[in-house]
């Protein structure tokens, strides 16, 4: 008896990745799957004893967590989830996926969608939802023949992953036949066109075909019909029990092939069965073909142990070990094999080499990572999500970040939303990025987080401005130095001190008082959300000294000051830390004084008078003049010897008045303006404000 053992028998990527899920979720609360994981009752049953059951109507569960299984769901079925606040783990397969984004897709741009499959399988219920459920379905050469198709409407189609090959092709004969604008995306998974041609081959030259597989699963039962058009006796069987293999001829062919719902334990199981028979042990044949390695294989194995240098040694079961060079156990230069995998523990690896020249076979792990994620990212590359990135090393124009073994490219320009100048911070650091580029010919993956950064500082900025509001005393650190101010970060957000809230007295210059890095608390002033600006203050807002200035700078006092600064109008007098008083250049003397320098000196201690106070504005009008005695103003002289002059005496006396008033003329204007002027010389400081730009 000989037996041939379809290479391609049992679980896809997809199903596989979906069952596996379930299984490490057992015993970790309540949880579910949304319809059955996969169509074979020996595995949903088991699940079902290890606590994942099986639901079909959200309504029937109140908590937990949801698997969605391989065949995919509506979107409505998302958004039921989400209103019930469950948690989820979608494990649609990824070829599923990549249909319902083309039916959503075309629909969304007006045209009609075909699918191809069993209306009443779930993976067809899913894609329809996504179309609206608007999809005309097809599931025969005879329904092919009778749909009706529209001349006035363009068509998109599509095919359930798991369709029968040559029937798909006589489908597409005849509908184009019909209408000639229908765009065709053969969408049936690749591992289910190689396990269909696969069985043709097998079933030619076999005496008997064994199918394996659950008889409600949609893939197994088309492998049983391509096989039944190629070999006589086939048999569908969930178990090898099933059979009477006594039977079977002894010295004929026996094919076996699997659906991919069909746990690998039964297809062992099978071969076993049949090495009794023959007194032969099949399942030894089987173990040896499992071990037989050729170059671009994937395998499993068994770490036996790492070296000191990052060398990984691992049983595959065949004659010599597989050995991973630490350059090829991940995309990430920094990670450690020792601290990833220990004596044991059981790995995929991709055969580079079966026989490196020392009797070893040369093995990669970072490679079948790469293949493992480079699907996801795919995906997520068409979804437009993003994706989780490691950045390792920085490149010209940019960095390298791993994705879960797929090496992207992260430009300078897209790392933040600013400019950044040494890339080198970024590294060791694992980040969000969106999809930028995708390449599949060239394997080109370009990443950025431009876009993340800004929405990142955006939601930071919403979250303070909700948080904080005026009088708020709050704790920030000094992120940048400017002329007129210092700002600070208050977690995700700057606020300007401004240089004249840096203290009640007088700063010169801000690095005088902050530094970058500085921790400060500060006062918030004003918070401005539209404009996107926060005022903040360094001021002891109750030891403010002008709370007491009306009290001891009344209009009349003589105060004790010093001159702290010199205007063309007059000097500014510090009267204490945060007050400053105006001697306007009137008021310094009583003769007249053409520039402040000529009577004053920066630092000269003076004593003055208030005249004026306006705490509203904090302005202080001070008189140096009216603290001095007013000088005697010298009589006139009538000359000796002009007697013509003692005779005009009248017409003298007529003017003495206009004469006697002369020094009012030249003082009075000024006195009277002086307030005016003084006004100027507040504001004149404005200048030195923090332009609007900030």
């Amino acid at each position: 008896m000989e037996i041939i053992l379809a290479k391609s028998a049992g679980f896809c990527f997809g199903v596989k990745r979906a069952v596996d899920l379930a299984y490490s979720k057992a015993g970790q609360g309540e949880i579910y799957t949304y319809g059955p994981i996969i169509h074979n009752k020996e595995v949903t049953g088991d699940l079902d004893k290890k606590g994942v059951h099986v639901i079909d109507d959200l309504d029937d569960i109140k908590e937990g967590e949801i698997i969605i299984r391989s065949h995919g769901v509506p979107p409505e079925v998302y958004g039921a989830i989400e209103d019930r606040g469950l948690k989820y783990t979608d494990c649609t397969c990824p070829f599923v996926k990549k249909i319902h984004n083309i039916v959503h897709e075309n629909h969304n741009k007006g045209k009609s969608i075909i699918i191809i499959g069993n209306k009443d399988h779930p993976e067809i219920i899913g894609i329809n939802g996504w179309c609206d459920n608007s999809a005309l379905i097809i599931n025969s050469v005879e329904e092919a023949k009778s749909a009706v198709l529209s001349k006035d409407k363009e068509y998109a189609l599509v095919v359930q992953t798991t369709f029968q090959t040559d029937i798909f092709d006589e489908i597409i004969a005849l509908l184009m036949q019909k209408h000639g604008n229908i765009e065709v995306f053969r969408t049936i998974c690749s591992a289910t066109g190689d396990r269909q041609s696969e069985a043709v081959e097998i079933a030619k030259n076999a005496d008997v075909m064994i199918v394996l597989g659950d008889k409600s699963s949609s893939n197994t039962r088309k492998l049983y019909d391509i096989c039944k058009k190629y070999c006589e006796n086939v048999y569908l069987c969930e178990r090898i029990c099933d059979l009477e293999l006594q039977n079977f001829k002894k010295n004929g062919t026996i094919g076996i092939t699997a659906g991919a719902s069909t746990p690998s334990v039964i297809i062992k199981e099978a071969v076993k069965a049949m090495s009794e028979m023959e007194n032969k042990s099949f399942e030894e044949m089987l173990d040896g073909s499992l071990v037989t390695l050729r170059t671009g294989q994937i395998v499993k194995g068994k770490v036996i142990r790492v070296s000191e240098t990052g060398e990984v040694a691992v049983d595959l079961g065949y004659k010599s070990d597989g050995i991973i060079a630490r350059s090829e156990f991940s995309e990430d230069i920094n990670e450690d094999p020792a601290e990833s995998v220990k004596p044991g523990d059981e790995i995929e690896v991709f055969v580079i080499r079966v026989n490196d020249g020392e009797g070893n076979v040369q093995l990669s792990k970072k490679r079948v990572d790469a293949d493992k994620n480079y699907v996801a990212i795919e995906e997520a590359a068409e979804n437009g999500t993003t994706i989780m990135a490691k950045v390792v090393e920085q490149v010209k124009g940019g960095l390298i970040a791993n994705a879960n073994g797929v090496r992207v490219f992260v430009p300078s320009s897209q790392i933040s939303n600013r400019y950044v100048e040494d890339l080198s911070v970024f590294i060791g650091q694992e980040l969000e990025f969106d999809i930028l580029e995708f390449d599949k010919s060239k394997r080109r993956i370009v990443v950025g987080r431009k876009a993340l950064a800004q929405k990142e500082i955006d939601a930071k900025k919403a979250e303070v401005f909700a948080s904080i509001k005026a009088g708020d005393k709050i704790n920030g650190k000094v992120s940048r130095i400017v002329d007129f101010g210092a700002f600070v970060d208050l977690g995700g957000v700057d606020g300007l001190i401004h240089i004249s809230e840096m203290s009640w007295g007088r700063v010169r210059k801000v690095s005088d008082v902050l530094s970058v890095g500085d921790d400060v608390v500060v006062t918030v002033l004003e918070v401005n959300p539209e404009k996107g600006k926060i005022s903040l203050s360094l001021k002891d807002l109750n030891a403010d000294p002008w709370k007491n200035a009306g009290e001891k700078y009344a209009i009349g006092t003589v105060v004790t000051g010093k001159v702290v600064r010199m205007v063309s109008f007059g000097a500014f007098v510090e009267l204490e830390e945060g007050v400053d008083g105006l001697v306007h250049i009137s008021q310094i003397a009583y003769k007249h004084v053409e520039k402040p320098e000529d009577e004053l000196e920066i630092g000269q201690e003076i004593q003055a008078k208030v005249t004026e106070l306006d705490l509203e504005n904090k302005k202080i009008s001070l008189s140096i003049k009216e603290t001095l005695e007013r000088p005697a103003r010298p009589a006139k002289e009538a000359p000796a010897e002009e007697a013509p002059a003692v005779e005009e005496a009248p017409a003298v006396e007529e003017e003495a008045p206009a004469v006697e008033e002369a020094p009012a003329v030249e003082e009075a204007p000024v006195e009277e303006e002086a307030p005016a002027v003084e006004e100027a010389a507040e504001e004149a400081p404005a200048e030195e404000e923090a332009p609007e730009e900030e």
